[in-house]
C-alpha cells in the first residue's frame, strides 16, 4: 500500500505538469514530512550531490555532445545517402533506408531523441518528397530512432551501469544483437506494409552510386568501429570513449566543412542544457532511491513476491507490465532511477542476470518513447513532422509491437543478449 501511495503521488504531480525532477524529489519530501521524519531532509543536498559524482556518468554529457556535433556536421547526410544507395530499391524503399541509417547512426550517438531530431528530420523530408504520407514517414522515423540507445554506445546503458555497478562495456556488447533484431523487425513490418500502404521504392542506382556514397560515408562509418573496438580491446573505457566520440565528430565536421567555429557555442550550449537537465533528474532521483530503501520498499516487495510463490518468470512479467505503464507517463531515464533501486534486490533473489536485465529495461523504455502522452521520440519527431502525437502513436503501432516481441524474447531467452559479451569479453 505504501508503494502504491508513493507512485500515486508521483503520477499526480506529473499529471499537473510538475517538472519530472521536481516531482521525483517532492514525492520523497512529502512522505518524509507526512511520516514525521522531516529531520532526514537534511540529507537531500548530500544525496543529490552524491548521485551525480560517479565517474561513469561523465560519459552522458559527452555522448550528448557527440550526437549534436554529428547532427550539425553533415555526418547524418552521408550515412543516409549510403544507406539509400544500398537499400533504396528494397520493398518499402526509403522506409528501409531510414531504419538502416538509424542502425548505423546509433553506433555513434547513443540517444533516441538525438537520432529522431537530427537524422530523423533528414529521413522524414526525403520520404515525404518521395511520396510517403507524412504520418507514415514520421512513424518510421520515430520507430527507427529507438534503436539508438540499444546498439552501442548507449546513454541508458551508461546510466544503468552507474546505478547498478554493472560493467558498461558488457552492457554495450549485450545490446548489439537485440538492437539489430529491432531493426530487422521494423524492416519486416515496412516490407509487409509497402504494397498495401503504397510505399514507393526507387530503381537500383548501380554499384557506382554505392561506391561513391560509401567513400563519402567511410569516416562516419568508422566511428562505431573505433568506439566499440576501443572499448572491447581495452584501449579506453566507455567514459573515455564518449570523449573520443565527441572529438571524432568534431573532426569530421571540420574536415567536411559542414561545421564552423561559429557553430560551436550554440552546440555546446544546447548540449549543456540537455546534460544538466538530465543530471538534475539523476540528482533528485538518487534521493528518491535512497528514500525507497529507507522505507524498506524493496524488502517489502521481496516478501510479497515470495509469499505469493512468484517465480523469476513471474517477476519478469511484472517488470514488463510496470515499466510499460510507467513509460506512458515518465521519461525513460526517470524510470531507471525510480525503479532500479527496487528491482535490483529482487533480481538477486531470483538469480536474474543484471546485464540481460539492463537490456530488457532499456528495450522497455524504448517502447515508452513511442507511447503517449509522454513519448519523448513522438515529441521530437512531431516537432518537425506536425502530424499530431496521437496519430503518430497509432502509426507507430507495428514498430512498437516489433520492439515488444524482441523485448519478450530477450527477457526469457537471455542468451540472445548475453552471447556476444560472453564470446568477445569472456563474460560468465
Amino acid at each position: 500500500m505504501l508503494t502504491m501511495a508513493i507512485f500515486l503521488i508521483l503520477l499526480i504531480l506529473l499529471m499537473i505538469d510538475v517538472p519530472i525532477a521536481v516531482a521525483i524529489g517532492l514525492t520523497a519530501v512529502i512522505f518524509f514530512i507526512g511520516m514525521d521524519q522531516g529531520s532526514f531532509l537534511s540529507l537531500l543536498p548530500q544525496r543529490m550531490y552524491f548521485g551525480t559524482t560517479g565517474f561513469t556518468l561523465l560519459a552522458i554529457p559527452f555522448f550528448i555532445l557527440a550526437g549534436n556535433l554529428m547532427n550539425t556536421g553533415g555526418t547524418t547526410t552521408r550515412i543516409f545517402r549510403f544507406a539509400n544507395a544500398v537499400f533504396g530499391h528494397f520493398s518499402g524503399g526509403l522506409g528501409q533506408v531510414s531504419v538502416v541509417s538509424s542502425m548505423i547512426f546509433s553506433g555513434m550517438s547513443g540517444s533516441a531523441v538525438a537520432d529522431a531530431a537530427g537524422l530523423g528530420s533528414i529521413q522524414h523530408r526525403a520520404m515525404v518528397d518521395a511520396g510517403y504520407e507524412p504520418a507514415i514517414s514520421a512513424a518510421i522515423v520515430a520507430g527507427a530512432s529507438t534503436i539508438g540507445p540499444v546498439i552501442p554506445p548507449s546513454i541508458p546503458f551508461v546510466l544503468y551501469g552507474a546505478i547498478t555497478s554493472v560493467s558498461v562495456s558488457q552492457l554495450f556488447m549485450a545490446g548489439f544483437v537485440p538492437g539489430v533484431l529491432m531493426g530487422v523487425a521494423m524492416m519486416i513490418a515496412i516490407a509487409f506494409m509497402a504494397k498495401p500502404r503504397g510505399l514507393p521504392s526507387r530503381p537500383w542506382q548501380g554499384m557506382d552510386e554505392v561506391w561513391v556514397s560509401f567513400k563519402a560515408a567511410l569516416f562516419p562509418l568508422m566511428a562505431p568501429v573505433i568506439i566499440i573496438g576501443g572499448i572491447t580491446t581495452g584501449w579506453f573505457t566507455p567514459t573515455e570513449a564518449s570523449v573520443i566520440a565527441s572529438l571524432y565528430a568534431m573532426g569530421l565536421g571540420f574536415a567536411y566543412k559542414d561545421l564552423k567555429i561559429k557553430d560551436l557555442p550554440n552546440i555546446l550550449f544546447l548540449s549543456l542544457k540537455q546534460a544538466t537537465g538530465l543530471m538534475f533528474i539523476i540528482a533528485t532521483a538518487n534521493f528518491f532511491g535512497w528514500f525507497t530503501i529507507f522505507m524498506k520498499i524493496p524488502d517489502a516487495l521481496i516478501m510479497q513476491l515470495t509469499s505469493m510463490g512468484a517465480s523469476g518468470t513471474g517477476f519478469m512479467w511484472i517488470v514488463i507490465f510496470v515499466v510499460l505503464v510507467l513509460g506512458c507517463f515518465l521519461d525513460g531515464n526517470a524510470i531507471f532511477l525510480i525503479t532500479l533501486p527496487i528491482f535490483m534486490k529482487v533480481c538477486s533473489l531470483y538469480g536474474i542476470d543484471m546485464v540481460n536485465f539492463g537490456v530488457v529495461m532499456t528495450l522497455l523504455i524504448m517502447i515508452g518513447n513511442l507511447t503517449p502522452p509522454v513519448g519523448m521520440c513522438l515529441f521530437a519527431v512531431d516537432s518537425f513532422a506536425r502530424v499530431g502525437i496521437w496519430k503518430l502513436a497509432a502509426e507507430c503501432m507495428p514498430y512498437l509491437l516489433g520492439i515488444l516481441a524482441v523485448t519478450i524474447l530477450c527477457a526469457f531467452v537471455p542468451e540472445i543478449s548475453l552471447w556476444l559479451p560472453r564470446t568477445v569479453m569472456g563474460m560468465r
